[in-house]
């Protein structure tokens, strides 16, 4: 079962640029500016199975108004905690290439460890843990009344940090997007986006899945937001009978979010 949770449609390292007042409402090219911190705080439900539920924590400082850093771990239970485990812990570095007036353009990359300690399995055991390099790219145009971004991601995951010369273990995907804003007024906004994920090492036989996303923000003030937003998934199916199709998944994904700058 595809798991999503509900940052999955922004690259999992990407500390985003925003518009002019900088104001942390979720548009997709938010950044901090130097010494600043922000929080971004989600819980949702997986969109297969309304009993999975998955919360994330994310904790970002720029350290210039170009260049930021970022920490994010994850958490997941099913059925009401008779399966529970500590998702993942994720490390990311952001840096704004581009800054061209409404045109904006982010390189990011990351390291990731995946489960920290799974569901009745021993803290960071080496027999499950994978570990994750991200690289991507993020670019868009930002004004105060709407923003489309699109980011491209590549991840390179195996059993040991290193271990690059063992194929035999490793994994290669994709992940390519795209996202929008629209301010409907000073303090409401909606979103909506779209991910496509692909495991390239298997990509002939399996088309991987679309993600898509809608959602509305509401300001608190220009450094404060909380949002809702619903997801839904659509995978390529190669069973027999329905080879090369593409399935939308039965059920709906729901969360919240509330992001802070300080």
């Amino acid at each position: 079962m595809k798991k999503i949770a509900l940052t999955s449609l922004l690259a999992v390292f990407a500390v985003s640029g925003a518009n002019a007042a900088n104001v942390i409402n979720n548009n997709p090219l938010y950044r901090p500016g130097e010494g600043r911190f922000y929080s971004i705080t989600s819980v949702g439900s997986h969109t297969q199975s309304a009993n999975e539920f998955s919360a994330k924590e994310e904790l970002g400082y720029g350290i210039t108004d170009r260049l930021a850093i970022a920490i994010a771990t994850s958490a997941e239970q099913a059925n009401w905690f008779d399966t529970a485990s500590w998702g993942d812990i994720e490390l990311g570095v952001n840096y704004r290439a581009i800054d061209m007036g409404a045109w904006k353009a982010d390189l990011f990359g990351g390291y990731s460890m995946n489960p920290v300690w799974g569901d009745h399995k021993p803290f960071m055991d080496k027999d499950i843990s994978e570990y994750t390099w991200t690289a991507g790219v993020r670019a868009g145009y930002a004004t105060d009344a709407w923003t489309v971004a699109g980011h491209i991601a590549f991840d390179y995951t195996n059993t040991e940090s290193f271990n690059w010369d063992d194929d035999a273990f490793a994994s290669h995907k994709l992940r390519a997007g795209l996202d929008g804003q629209l301010v409907l007024c000073p303090k409401w906004n909606a979103v909506a986006g779209v991910e496509y994920n692909a495991d390239l090492d298997n990509w002939s036989d399996n088309l991987g899945y679309w993600t898509g996303l809608l959602g509305l923000n509401y300001n608190i003030d220009e450094t404060k937001f909380v949002g809702a937003y619903v997801t839904k998934e659509m995978t390529h199916v190669n069973e027999e009978d329905v080879s090369g199709k593409w399935e939308i998944a039965d059920g709906f994904g729901f969360g919240v979010k509330f992001g802070i700058d300080f």
